[in-house]
């Protein structure tokens, strides 16, 4: 009786954890896919680490922390915050250089885009 006991509580255990593993809804996807696409065609630069990128340089980095951490992703917000907000080695916030703008945090300009995004 206390083997199968054992046995039923690996089983709940197992089952639980599969189902706590978060996964971005389509409407989540989409949103995630459109951020992504804004920041590999925009014409600000984008620091990590003191370093600037382009755009496209900057999606591709960030593309590859969203397929990290897909799994804690339900919102776009999620994404923003885990993927696109700071570094994950030094925790320097990611910042945006653009033309005849003030230097912004990646987080609020990132925001602001899907603010508009879902209008």
């Amino acid at each position: 009786m206390r083997l199968l006991f054992k046995y039923v509580a690996l089983i709940i255990i197992a089952l639980f954890s599969l189902t706590s593993a978060a996964t971005p809804t389509p409407a989540t996807a989409l949103e995630v896919n459109h951020l992504l696409k804004f920041i590999a065609t925009t014409d600000c630069q984008y620091e990590r680490n003191s370093d600037k990128h382009t755009g496209k340089e900057a999606a591709e980095h960030i593309k590859k922390k969203y397929d990290y951490f897909k799994d804690k992703i339900v919102s776009a917000e999620d994404f923003i915050e885990l993927g696109a907000t700071k570094s994950a080695v030094t925790g320097s916030k990611y910042r945006v250089h653009c033309p005849g703008v003030a230097v912004q945090d990646s987080d609020q300009w990132l925001l602001a885009e899907l603010k508009k995004v879902r209008k």
